[in-house]
Protein backbone atom coordinates (compact mmCIF):
# COMPACT_ATOMS: atom_id res chain seq x y z
CA UNK A 1 0.00 0.00 0.00
CA UNK A 2 1.16 3.54 -0.69
CA UNK A 3 0.95 6.42 1.78
CA UNK A 4 -2.25 7.38 -0.05
CA UNK A 5 -3.89 4.12 0.99
CA UNK A 6 -4.04 2.35 -2.37
CA UNK A 7 -2.39 -0.80 -3.63
CA UNK A 8 0.52 0.52 -5.66
CA UNK A 9 1.65 -2.86 -7.00
CA UNK A 10 -1.86 -3.80 -8.08
CA UNK A 11 -2.36 -0.46 -9.80
CA UNK A 12 1.02 -0.65 -11.50
CA UNK A 13 0.01 -4.03 -12.91
CA UNK A 14 -3.27 -2.59 -14.28
CA UNK A 15 -1.47 0.30 -15.96
CA UNK A 16 1.16 -2.07 -17.39
CA UNK A 17 -1.64 -4.07 -18.98
CA UNK A 18 -2.49 -0.88 -20.92
CA UNK A 19 0.88 0.64 -21.80
CA UNK A 20 3.34 -2.24 -21.34
CA UNK A 21 5.88 -3.27 -18.72
CA UNK A 22 8.53 -0.65 -19.51
CA UNK A 23 6.19 2.33 -19.51
CA UNK A 24 5.11 2.28 -15.85
CA UNK A 25 7.59 3.47 -13.22
CA UNK A 26 7.09 3.55 -9.44
CA UNK A 27 8.54 6.19 -7.12
CA UNK A 28 9.89 8.04 -10.16
CA UNK A 29 11.76 11.27 -9.23
CA UNK A 30 10.02 14.18 -10.94
CA UNK A 31 13.26 16.15 -10.91
CA UNK A 32 14.05 13.98 -13.97
CA UNK A 33 10.98 15.29 -15.80
CA UNK A 34 10.91 19.05 -15.11
CA UNK A 35 13.06 21.83 -16.57
CA UNK A 36 13.65 23.11 -12.99
CA UNK A 37 15.25 19.71 -12.22
CA UNK A 38 13.38 19.80 -8.90
CA UNK A 39 10.74 17.51 -7.43
CA UNK A 40 10.25 14.43 -5.28
CA UNK A 41 8.90 11.07 -6.47
CA UNK A 42 5.57 10.26 -8.08
CA UNK A 43 3.81 7.12 -6.84
CA UNK A 44 3.30 6.05 -10.45
CA UNK A 45 4.68 7.49 -13.68
CA UNK A 46 2.77 6.16 -16.70
CA UNK A 47 3.82 6.78 -20.34
CA UNK A 48 1.12 6.10 -22.95
CA UNK A 49 2.41 5.65 -26.49
CA UNK A 50 -0.64 6.90 -28.36
CA UNK A 51 -4.03 8.55 -27.94
CA UNK A 52 -5.90 5.26 -27.38
CA UNK A 53 -3.54 4.31 -24.54
CA UNK A 54 -3.88 7.79 -23.06
CA UNK A 55 -7.67 7.51 -23.05
CA UNK A 56 -7.47 4.09 -21.36
CA UNK A 57 -5.02 5.39 -18.74
CA UNK A 58 -7.25 8.37 -17.94
CA UNK A 59 -10.33 6.11 -17.78
CA UNK A 60 -8.55 3.84 -15.27
CA UNK A 61 -7.50 6.82 -13.13
CA UNK A 62 -11.09 8.05 -13.03
CA UNK A 63 -12.55 4.58 -12.47
CA UNK A 64 -10.24 4.04 -9.45
CA UNK A 65 -10.67 7.66 -8.28
CA UNK A 66 -6.90 8.21 -8.45
CA UNK A 67 -5.37 11.69 -8.40
CA UNK A 68 -3.58 12.20 -11.72
CA UNK A 69 -1.65 14.92 -13.50
CA UNK A 70 -0.88 15.08 -17.23
CA UNK A 71 2.73 16.15 -17.79
CA UNK A 72 4.53 17.29 -20.92
CA UNK A 73 8.09 18.59 -20.62
CA UNK A 74 7.48 20.01 -17.15
CA UNK A 75 8.66 23.41 -18.33
CA UNK A 76 6.27 25.59 -16.33
CA UNK A 77 6.12 23.53 -13.18
CA UNK A 78 7.51 23.40 -9.65
CA UNK A 79 6.98 19.99 -8.04
CA UNK A 80 7.17 19.80 -4.25
CA UNK A 81 10.07 18.08 -2.52
CA UNK A 82 7.61 15.46 -1.24
CA UNK A 83 6.63 14.60 -4.82
CA UNK A 84 3.16 13.59 -6.00
CA UNK A 85 0.82 11.08 -4.39
CA UNK A 86 -0.95 9.72 -7.43
CA UNK A 87 -0.35 9.07 -11.13
CA UNK A 88 1.74 11.26 -13.41
CA UNK A 89 0.73 10.67 -17.03
CA UNK A 90 3.84 11.54 -19.05
CA UNK A 91 3.22 12.51 -22.68
CA UNK A 92 6.65 13.74 -23.75
CA UNK A 93 7.90 10.38 -25.04
CA UNK A 94 4.66 9.25 -26.67
CA UNK A 95 1.93 11.22 -28.47
CA UNK A 96 4.46 12.71 -30.89
CA UNK A 97 2.63 12.16 -34.17
CA UNK A 98 2.46 14.96 -36.76
CA UNK A 99 0.20 15.18 -39.81
CA UNK A 100 0.41 17.89 -42.49
CA UNK A 101 -2.31 18.84 -44.97
CA UNK A 102 -1.40 21.80 -47.19
CA UNK A 103 -1.15 24.74 -44.73
CA UNK A 104 -2.52 22.85 -41.72
CA UNK A 105 -0.23 20.97 -39.36
CA UNK A 106 -1.71 18.72 -36.67
CA UNK A 107 0.59 17.82 -33.77
CA UNK A 108 -0.17 15.42 -30.95
CA UNK A 109 0.14 16.77 -27.42
CA UNK A 110 3.65 15.42 -26.75
CA UNK A 111 5.32 17.17 -29.70
CA UNK A 112 7.60 19.96 -28.46
CA UNK A 113 7.06 23.49 -29.74
CA UNK A 114 10.66 23.52 -30.95
CA UNK A 115 10.00 20.37 -33.03
CA UNK A 116 6.76 21.85 -34.41
CA UNK A 117 8.50 25.10 -35.38
CA UNK A 118 11.42 23.23 -36.99
CA UNK A 119 9.08 21.02 -38.99
CA UNK A 120 7.02 24.00 -40.16
CA UNK A 121 10.23 25.71 -41.29
CA UNK A 122 11.35 22.67 -43.29
CA UNK A 123 7.93 22.56 -44.98
CA UNK A 124 8.04 26.27 -45.82
CA UNK A 125 5.16 27.08 -43.46
CA UNK A 126 5.28 30.35 -41.52
CA UNK A 127 3.49 31.33 -38.31
CA UNK A 128 5.19 29.22 -35.64
CA UNK A 129 8.54 31.03 -35.58
CA UNK A 130 7.73 32.71 -32.24
CA UNK A 131 7.46 29.28 -30.61
CA UNK A 132 10.89 27.98 -31.62
CA UNK A 133 12.44 28.64 -28.20
CA UNK A 134 9.50 27.94 -25.88
CA UNK A 135 10.59 24.84 -23.91
CA UNK A 136 7.26 23.02 -23.73
CA UNK A 137 4.94 20.69 -25.57
CA UNK A 138 1.96 21.45 -27.79
CA UNK A 139 -0.40 20.20 -25.08
CA UNK A 140 1.03 22.47 -22.40
CA UNK A 141 1.21 25.40 -24.80
CA UNK A 142 -2.51 25.12 -25.61
CA UNK A 143 -3.33 24.77 -21.90
CA UNK A 144 -1.71 28.11 -21.04
CA UNK A 145 -1.83 29.89 -24.42
CA UNK A 146 1.97 30.02 -24.42
CA UNK A 147 3.57 32.88 -26.24
CA UNK A 148 6.73 34.86 -26.86
CA UNK A 149 7.93 37.74 -29.02
CA UNK A 150 4.46 39.08 -29.87
CA UNK A 151 3.07 35.68 -30.86
CA UNK A 152 0.93 33.15 -28.98
CA UNK A 153 -1.00 29.94 -29.55
CA UNK A 154 -4.28 31.78 -30.08
CA UNK A 155 -2.77 33.37 -33.22
CA UNK A 156 -2.05 30.07 -34.97
CA UNK A 157 -4.46 27.47 -33.55
CA UNK A 158 -7.23 26.25 -35.85
CA UNK A 159 -8.66 23.66 -33.45
CA UNK A 160 -7.75 21.48 -30.46
CA UNK A 161 -8.86 17.92 -29.76
CA UNK A 162 -9.38 17.14 -26.08
CA UNK A 163 -10.68 14.67 -23.53
CA UNK A 164 -13.35 16.25 -21.32
CA UNK A 165 -13.69 15.57 -17.56
CA UNK A 166 -16.57 13.26 -18.51
CA UNK A 167 -14.24 11.18 -20.69
CA UNK A 168 -15.60 12.31 -24.05
CA UNK A 169 -13.36 13.26 -26.98
CA UNK A 170 -14.28 16.68 -28.35
CA UNK A 171 -12.82 19.07 -30.89
CA UNK A 172 -13.00 22.82 -30.26
CA UNK A 173 -12.31 25.57 -32.78
CA UNK A 174 -10.11 28.47 -31.74
CA UNK A 175 -13.17 30.68 -31.13
CA UNK A 176 -14.47 28.20 -28.55
CA UNK A 177 -11.25 28.00 -26.54
CA UNK A 178 -11.47 31.34 -24.66
CA UNK A 179 -7.77 32.08 -25.11
CA UNK A 180 -6.41 34.97 -23.02
CA UNK A 181 -3.07 35.90 -21.49
CA UNK A 182 -1.74 32.56 -20.14
CA UNK A 183 -5.34 31.42 -20.02
CA UNK A 184 -7.70 29.08 -21.91
CA UNK A 185 -10.88 27.08 -21.64
CA UNK A 186 -8.61 24.02 -21.53
CA UNK A 187 -7.12 25.26 -18.27
CA UNK A 188 -10.43 26.45 -16.80
CA UNK A 189 -12.36 23.24 -17.49
CA UNK A 190 -9.61 20.67 -16.88
CA UNK A 191 -9.58 19.46 -20.49
CA UNK A 192 -6.75 17.16 -21.60
CA UNK A 193 -5.19 18.03 -24.95
CA UNK A 194 -4.81 15.16 -27.43
CA UNK A 195 -3.70 17.20 -30.44
CA UNK A 196 -3.78 20.68 -31.94
CA UNK A 197 -4.14 21.80 -35.54
CA UNK A 198 -2.18 24.91 -36.56
CA UNK A 199 -3.30 27.08 -39.47
CA UNK A 200 -0.11 28.35 -41.09
CA UNK A 201 0.87 30.08 -44.33
CA UNK A 202 3.29 29.31 -47.11
CA UNK A 203 6.58 31.17 -46.81
CA UNK A 204 10.23 31.06 -47.84
CA UNK A 205 12.10 28.50 -45.70
CA UNK A 206 15.20 30.73 -45.68
CA UNK A 207 13.22 33.71 -44.37
CA UNK A 208 11.53 31.51 -41.76
CA UNK A 209 14.91 30.13 -40.66
CA UNK A 210 16.39 33.63 -40.44
CA UNK A 211 13.55 34.77 -38.18
CA UNK A 212 13.92 31.71 -35.95
CA UNK A 213 17.68 32.25 -35.72
CA UNK A 214 17.12 35.89 -34.76
CA UNK A 215 14.62 35.01 -32.02
CA UNK A 216 16.93 32.27 -30.71
CA UNK A 217 19.85 34.71 -30.54
CA UNK A 218 17.72 37.28 -28.71
CA UNK A 219 16.56 34.66 -26.24
CA UNK A 220 20.11 33.42 -25.61
CA UNK A 221 21.34 36.97 -25.08
CA UNK A 222 18.67 37.94 -22.55
CA UNK A 223 17.60 34.78 -20.74
CA UNK A 224 19.51 32.49 -18.31
CA UNK A 225 19.24 29.42 -20.52
CA UNK A 226 22.38 27.92 -18.98
CA UNK A 227 20.60 27.24 -15.66
CA UNK A 228 17.53 25.11 -14.89
CA UNK A 229 14.34 27.14 -14.49
CA UNK A 230 10.64 27.06 -15.30
CA UNK A 231 10.91 29.94 -17.74
CA UNK A 232 9.33 33.26 -16.74
CA UNK A 233 8.45 32.87 -13.07
CA UNK A 234 5.77 35.58 -12.93
CA UNK A 235 2.97 36.72 -15.18
CA UNK A 236 3.29 40.17 -16.67
CA UNK A 237 1.34 42.57 -14.41
CA UNK A 238 -0.88 45.01 -16.30
CA UNK A 239 1.07 48.14 -17.12
CA UNK A 240 4.41 46.76 -15.90
CA UNK A 241 7.14 44.22 -16.65
CA UNK A 242 7.78 41.72 -13.87
CA UNK A 243 11.53 41.56 -14.50
CA UNK A 244 11.93 45.36 -14.29
CA UNK A 245 9.91 45.59 -11.06
CA UNK A 246 12.02 42.83 -9.50
CA UNK A 247 15.27 44.43 -10.65
CA UNK A 248 14.20 47.91 -9.51
CA UNK A 249 13.31 46.44 -6.11
CA UNK A 250 16.96 45.41 -5.74
CA UNK A 251 16.23 41.69 -5.90
CA UNK A 252 18.46 40.65 -8.79
CA UNK A 253 20.60 37.79 -7.42
CA UNK A 254 18.48 37.33 -4.27
CA UNK A 255 19.13 33.75 -3.11
CA UNK A 256 17.71 31.13 -0.77
CA UNK A 257 19.60 27.82 -0.69
CA UNK A 258 20.19 26.75 -4.27
CA UNK A 259 17.49 29.00 -5.79
CA UNK A 260 18.01 32.59 -6.87
CA UNK A 261 16.62 35.45 -8.90
CA UNK A 262 18.68 35.36 -12.10
CA UNK A 263 21.31 38.08 -12.40
CA UNK A 264 20.86 37.90 -16.19
CA UNK A 265 17.06 38.35 -16.25
CA UNK A 266 15.27 39.17 -13.00
CA UNK A 267 12.01 37.65 -14.28
CA UNK A 268 13.53 34.17 -13.87
CA UNK A 269 14.10 32.20 -10.69
CA UNK A 270 16.87 29.69 -11.43
CA UNK A 271 18.27 26.53 -9.87
CA UNK A 272 21.94 27.25 -9.15
CA UNK A 273 22.46 23.61 -8.21
CA UNK A 274 20.76 21.47 -5.60
CA UNK A 275 17.81 23.83 -5.14
CA UNK A 276 14.73 22.43 -3.41
CA UNK A 277 11.14 23.37 -4.15
CA UNK A 278 11.08 25.00 -0.71
CA UNK A 279 14.04 27.21 -1.75
CA UNK A 280 12.22 28.29 -4.90
CA UNK A 281 8.99 29.01 -3.04
CA UNK A 282 10.90 31.11 -0.49
CA UNK A 283 12.47 33.18 -3.27
CA UNK A 284 9.11 33.63 -5.03
CA UNK A 285 7.33 34.71 -1.83
CA UNK A 286 10.08 37.17 -0.88
CA UNK A 287 10.00 38.69 -4.36
CA UNK A 288 6.20 39.02 -4.20
CA UNK A 289 6.33 40.67 -0.77
CA UNK A 290 9.16 43.08 -1.62
CA UNK A 291 7.72 44.19 -4.96
CA UNK A 292 4.33 44.72 -3.33
CA UNK A 293 5.91 46.64 -0.45
CA UNK A 294 7.89 48.92 -2.73
CA UNK A 295 5.54 49.34 -5.70
CA UNK A 296 2.09 48.19 -4.57
CA UNK A 297 1.98 45.46 -7.23
CA UNK A 298 1.41 41.81 -6.24
CA UNK A 299 3.15 39.59 -8.78
CA UNK A 300 1.25 36.46 -9.74
CA UNK A 301 3.32 33.32 -10.43
CA UNK A 302 3.22 31.99 -13.97
CA UNK A 303 4.87 28.78 -12.78
CA UNK A 304 2.40 26.14 -11.55
CA UNK A 305 2.85 24.25 -8.30
CA UNK A 306 2.29 20.51 -7.97
CA UNK A 307 2.30 18.28 -4.92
Amino acid sequence: MSDSGYDLDGLAWKFRSIVGEEDVLTDEPLSEHTTFEIGGPADLYVMPEDIDELRDVIDLCREKDLPFFVLGRGSDLLVSDEGYRGVIVGLADGLTGVDVDEKEMTCEAGVTLKEAAEMACELGLTGLEFACGIPGTVGGACFMNAGAYDGCMADVIESVRVITPEGDVRQYGVDELDFGYRQSRIREEGLIVLSATFKLHHGDPEDIRAKMDDLTARREEKQPLDKPSAGSTFKRPEGYFAGKLISDAGLRGYQVGGAAVSTKHAGFVVNLGGATAADVRAVIEHVQDEVERQYGVRLEPEVRFLG
